[in-house]
């Protein structure tokens, strides 16, 4: 059972935040500077994870958008991809305001691990973060300088450049073409053996982190840590297990054929916590298991682990709700409807990468739009291993259930073909069945 890179984060969290407590507890100063000399391995860690992200994800969409053989059905299939993406993400931000204000009703948090949970908060370095406006947002898209958006981590900016340089590709002669793929490939494959190498390290990271949230809250904060495991957890799972109707009725699989193919692909997600690491696999089972075509695998899946996360502006406004109740407020209908338009711009930037990368990044805009302290986030980081488990669960999840829909339809498109009628030369032995 030690084998499995789960149970040992799940262990390394429990031993970091009990050590933690157990420091907070005996006043000793000499303990707290040491743990907070070893929470800098923390952060090392986190950094190490964060330094792949930008060559993975440029060279991934790069080399399955110019692999395939004919740009403009790959024009079309592209935006197909970018319109279901975006159905999916909003419908999954309207699931989750109903799901976690329901699980919170029935299970209200307690006040009195509430406050301590703010209290140890509140040694917290404070976070300032700014929801940018539609007129920003839409500027930023296309980046008048690719190199700088690369250096200040805007994915989404360096993916509308790399999708054009991807098409132009297309364009090249095969000459050119070949060796330009073949040198992204291997930046691509090169990165995803880096991102696995990390993530063996995930026992220490999360094991410095949680000390410190043991350090700062005390035992008395661990109710509201495991209850916001729980809620945002079981949120996250429920739109999981929507994804499996979701390709039965969209891609016209039977549930047994689906479930086959994702769960290899799960079980790599659970022991990895990474989208990207399980790419490989991803395009392996949609072709051979799904019987999908290679343009379309080759395209849609680094495009949806790129931009596609479902679980984000689900995981995300539960983490936000969540931290409304512990505060005990209460957002209004307007400032809902505008989390859910953040969450959803947030979510197109998002990289699979597991959450602690840009857990913060992500949900301090989406507080502030809710009127929400963000001083609880840093303490809520270091126990978003288990969330992030299920996170990355229900992206994979979803990543193949949507591109076997669009897989689908690139099916029926190929085999739904015009009859032409018979020339007047026509033989009737060939215009007439055999046997």
């Amino acid at each position: 059972m030690l084998r499995s890179l789960s149970v040992r984060v799940l262990l390394a969290l429990i031993s970091g935040l009990a050590l933690g407590a157990l420091a907070q507890s005996s006043g000793s100063e000499a303990f707290a500077r040491a743990i907070e000399n070893v929470e800098a391995f923390g952060g090392l860690w986190l950094n190490a994870l964060r330094m792949t992200v930008i060559p993975l994800v440029f060279s991934l969409l790069v080399v399955g958008i110019a692999s395939a053989a004919d740009a403009a059905s790959t024009g079309r299939l592209a935006v197909r991809a970018i319109v279901l993406f975006s159905v999916l993400i909003l419908a999954a931000a309207l699931y989750a305001l109903a799901a976690t204000s329901g699980l919170l009703a029935l299970w209200p948090v307690d006040p009195e691990g509430a406050r301590a949970l703010i209290a140890g908060a509140r040694e917290a370095a404070p976070i300032t973060a700014e929801a940018p406006g539609f007129a920003d947002w839409l500027r930023s898209l296309a980046p008048s300088n690719p190199i700088q958006a690369a250096a200040e981590d805007a994915i989404l900016p360096l993916v509308v450049f790399a999708s054009f340089f991807g098409f132009a590709a297309t364009r090249l002669p095969e000459a050119l073409r070949d060796p330009l793929v073949g040198f992204f490939r291997a930046i691509a494959e090169t990165m995803i053996i880096i991102v696995r190498w990390v993530l063996w390290a995930a026992p220490l990271g999360v094991f410095a982190l949680s000390l410190g949230v043991g350090l700062r809250a005390g035992f008395g904060a661990a109710e509201v840590l495991a209850q916001y495991i729980v809620v945002v957890s079981v949120v996250i799972a429920v739109i999981t297990l929507l994804c499996y109707p979701l390709a039965v009725i969209g891609a016209r699989l039977p549930f047994g054929r689906f479930a086959r193919a994702a769960a290899p692909v799960q079980a790599v997600a659970f022991s990895t916590q990474s989208s990207l690491a399980c790419l490989p696999l991803m395009v392996e089972r949609a072709r051979d298991e799904l019987g999908l075509p290679s343009r379309v695998t080759g395209l849609v899946l680094p495009l949806a682990v790129a931009v596609f996360r479902m679980t984000s502006p689900v995981g995300n406004l539960a983490v936000a709700l969540f931290v409304a109740r512990v505060y005990g407020l209460e957002p209004s209908g307007l400032q809902l409807a505008a989390a859910v338009f953040v969450a959803f711009a947030i979510s197109v930037g998002a990289v699979g990468l597991p959450g602690q990368v840009s857990f913060i990044l992500s949900i301090a805009p989406i507080c502030l739009t809710l009127g929400l302290p963000i001083e609880l986030l840093p303490l809520l980081l270091a126990v978003e291993v288990v969330p992030d488990i299920f996170r990355t669960l229900g992206n994979v999840t979803a990543d193949l259930a949507a591109t076997a829909i669009l897989g689908r339809d690139a099916i029926d498109e190929v085999s739904v073909e015009p009859l032409e009628a018979p020339s007047a030369s026509s033989s009737p032995s060939a215009a007439s069945p055999s046997g």
